[in-house]
């Protein structure tokens, strides 16, 4: 995210808002048509992955699918540089989805169209930012935003990328998290010096109260290598009913999804649930990131 000024970011959102109609079905649109999309998944993603088959095909696209990776010549040795130097000569745009931190970068050095990073690592999933501040935008508002960041703050890809895009609005940002999954110290200090108020806790009941928009992560198994350490935090934090018996009616809970059991299934039918709405906004987002990166958006 810290390749896009607030401009940019401003502009991606107004693009989205624009074609939200389309992605809704309400209108048709041709914007990609002849073109191919590939997508490149070698980790597991069901909303990333289809709201950009979603976006490609409402868009008049065709998606090209990489499939399972141990069907692919990946198994073979085949490096990610030379996979990507021969699928970028069949597809219009990459989307690249891979557990290695600054493979989209990578791959972009090596590819003849543009990439798309789909989920890098534990540290950037700049897609899923974009769709993040959307829907905080057309649920809320941005400018001076007070939120909360609750859960796996450690590992939480999501998360790091939002911290610099929210920084960009003025948001005062609070930090929720068991000690041994709190946010990185560097992406505080970051804040902190560009004068963003931080404050950090492990209780969602002491700071429910005096938030905006609360944006929930699970705590992610995958990336514990020793899984006594995941049992130690998975059930530290979750949103129920009872929590959100006295907040203000204009609280907005997000979440990246998937969930597992830090948002009880009883708030989903309150009006503060907002993680679905969040999901499908996902589609008008990488239908304006994949129309402006291929050139077809004025």
């Amino acid at each position: 995210m810290k390749d896009f000024s607030r401009k940019e970011i401003d502009y991606v959102l107004d693009t989205a808002e624009k074609l939200e109609p389309v992605a809704r079905g309400e209108n048709r649109s041709r914007l990609l048509d002849g073109k191919i999309v590939a997508l490149l998944f070698f980790e597991p993603s069901t909303r990333t992955r289809l709201s950009f088959e979603v976006a490609t095909q409402r868009l008049g696209g065709q998606v090209l699918n990489l499939g399972s990776v141990e069907a692919s010549s990946v198994m073979k040795g085949e490096n990610l540089a030379d996979t990507i130097r021969v699928i970028s000569n069949y597809a219009d745009l990459i989307v690249l989805r891979h557990p290695l931190d600054g493979s989209s970068r990578m791959a972009s050095e090596f590819s003849s169209v543009p990439v798309i990073n789909g989920g890098d690592g534990s540290i950037h999933h700049p897609t899923q930012t974009f769709l993040d501040l959307y829907t905080i935008r057309r649920e809320s508002h941005l400018e001076d935003l007070k939120i909360a960041m609750a859960g796996d703050l450690k590992y939480g890809r999501t998360v790091h990328s939002l911290c610099h895009a929210l920084s960009l609005y003025g948001a005062e940002m609070i930090f929720v998290s068991p000690p041994e999954l709190s946010m990185p110290s560097e992406i505080v200090k970051d804040l902190q010096k560009n004068k963003i108020k931080v404050k950090e806790t492990n209780s969602l009941e002491e700071i429910i109260g005096d938030v905006e928009v609360i944006y929930m992560t699970r705590v992610q198994r995958e990336r514990f290598l020793d899984p006594e350490e995941y049992e130690k935090v998975k059930h530290r934090l979750k949103v129920t009913g009872s929590l959100l018996k006295n907040v203000d009616s204009n609280l907005k809970i997000l979440h990246p999804l998937p969930r597992v059991n830090e948002i009880s299934p009883a708030v989903d039918a309150t009006p503060h649930a907002c993680y679905f709405q969040q999901a499908f906004y996902g589609v008008p987002i990488r239908m304006a990131l994949l129309a402006l990166a291929m050139g077809v958006m004025e």
